[in-house]
């Protein structure tokens, strides 16, 4: 939730800027700065067991990042409901909006200020139309069967919020007494203090509000790791007495697996794809990751697979920006690993331009080749039980090849299903025999519809940035 170019990264140690919490250890946050500071991934710290029962819908599906103000130029749910089919078509299964709540006017960023400078919890931003509009987008997203989650700021509000009237003993105060943001750089909102139990209360009676109001179906926690552990396990166990829930946490650590959250964030492999696109990383830096996940985070945690989002490509670019030629390479990568993949608004048009944060800046709708591209990937997750995440999908086992240091294949089985995927992570045509019995057997190339027979010693042909995904059953 960055609120300028100086400050968009939200993820890894930078998410722990603040030690409230009696639940924070001294210690525990000292190791939190030394991985921020070395750009490792909070996955580290390791956790064994989860208490987490993920949604039974959940297994198989891919999750799409909607910026209501910047899907249309009129930025409303009824302008939304016009792309519900098409949303459909490509196999989206859970819809995420980014904050729909009214926005606050004292000291806003830019002309609309920040979707996470919320001034009212219990209501809906009005540019985006009413809260009876938003029940019925999200009836007729449920029609379609796909399921619904809202952002939720937990951590801050705007400054004025009529909880800073009622209740400003819930925030966080200087030596003067004084309201402060949570981050220097986040003038635009104020700190909440999560030692205050009416605090907890409040924000768990409003998380109630929308699932029992609105039907909606989960939440993406917004900076989740600023918030105690305990309150997102507490909240998660009164929403899941309502229904099952589906609990997103922008956040890395795998305690927030361990019973209030569903997913969250894989940034270390956002971050390596970044690198091999500039040749910095290559596919054994993919098997570390990999393998550090498999330690560090329990068997049954999702974790979601991005190439873009809001702070990215507001901030440090789109993905044609950082991604060159590889865009496509690794939106297949992102879909095939263990993980659910992730969609930003405007991607399946070829987005090209950093959509303005603060401003009006509609999306450029337009045929793309990304659309028939992540409908085949999103079709394939659904569908092929090697692809589903956690603990009932298959392990992913590399094949080698004549060159891996520059090409990443790997096959995934479970039950009858397989899926074998071969990736040129260089800007040069590749010409690669594969070894072992492994991947041996008949396919069909999901994106030319072909059928192919592999065996050992086969040899493959890869155009710059090349992608191909067999599938066998």
């Amino acid at each position: 939730m960055p609120k300028s170019a100086q400050d968009n990264d939200e993820h890894e140690g930078n998410q722990i800027m603040k030690t409230k919490s009696k639940g924070f250890l001294i210690a525990f946050v000292l190791i939190l700065l030394l991985m921020s500071s070395c750009g490792v991934e909070q996955s580290t710290l390791g956790v064994t067991e989860s208490q987490v029962e993920h949604p039974e819908w959940s297994y198989n599906l891919s999750i799409y990042e909607v910026n209501l103000r910047q899907y249309s130029p009129a930025g409303t749910f009824v302008e939304f409901e016009k792309h519900l089919t098409r949303l459909k078509d490509m196999d989206i299964g859970i819809l995420w909006f980014m904050p729909i709540h009214p926005i606050g006017e004292k000291n806003r960023k830019g002309s609309l200020g920040s979707y996470y400078s919320v001034k009212d919890y219990l209501a809906v931003n009005p540019e985006h139309g009413t809260l009876d509009e938003f029940k019925s987008l999200v009836n007729k997203i449920h029609d379609l069967g796909m399921y619904v989650i809202i952002d939720w700021v937990a951590n801050h509000t705007a400054w004025d919020n009529p909880l800073t009237l009622e209740h400003p003993d819930w925030y966080t105060r200087d030596e003067n007494g004084s309201f402060v943001p949570p981050v220097a750089d986040w003038a635009d909102v104020i700190d909440l203090n999560y030692d205050n139990a009416g605090l907890r209360e409040y924000m768990i009676s409003a998380l109630k509000f929308w699932v029992e109001e609105t039907d909606i179906d989960g939440f993406r926690c917004d900076v989740a790791e600023m918030v105690p552990i305990d309150f997102w396990n507490a909240a998660q166990a009164e929403l899941d007495k309502i229904k099952p829930v589906f609990m997103l946490a922008e956040g890395a650590a795998p305690e927030l697996h361990e019973q209030g959250f569903d997913m969250t964030y894989s940034w270390d492999l956002f971050n390596l794809t970044n690198g091999i696109a500039i040749g910095s990383k290559g596919p054994a830096d993919i098997d570390a990751y990999l393998d550090g996940e498999a330690v560090n985070y329990p068997d049954d945690a999702f974790r979601m697979y991005f190439t873009s989002n809001h702070d990215e490509n507001s901030w440090n670019g789109t993905v044609f920006e950082r991604l060159g030629g590889g865009v496509k390479t690794f939106a297949v990568l992102a879909a095939t690993l263990n993980g659910m993949p992730r969609v930003y608004s405007g991607q399946e048009a070829g987005l090209n331009k950093r959509l303005d944060f603060f401003e009006k800046d509609p999306i450029d709708w337009r045929d793309h080749e990304l659309t028939e591209l992540y409908t085949t990937l999103f079709d394939l997750k659904k569908t092929n039980t090697a692809l589903r995440h956690g603990d009932r999908g298959g392990p992913v086992v590399r094949v080698k090849t004549s060159n891996d240091d520059l090409v990443y294949s790997f096959i995934r089985e479970k039950e009858d299903d397989r899926v074998f995927v071969v990736l040129n992570l260089s800007g040069d045509v590749r010409n690669i025999t594969f070894s072992g019995q492994l991947f041996a057997g008949d396919y069909t190339d999901v994106f030319g519809d072909s059928t192919v027979s592999l065996s050992e010693n086969s040899n493959l042909e890869l155009e710059p940035w090349g992608h191909r995904v067999f599938e066998g059953r």
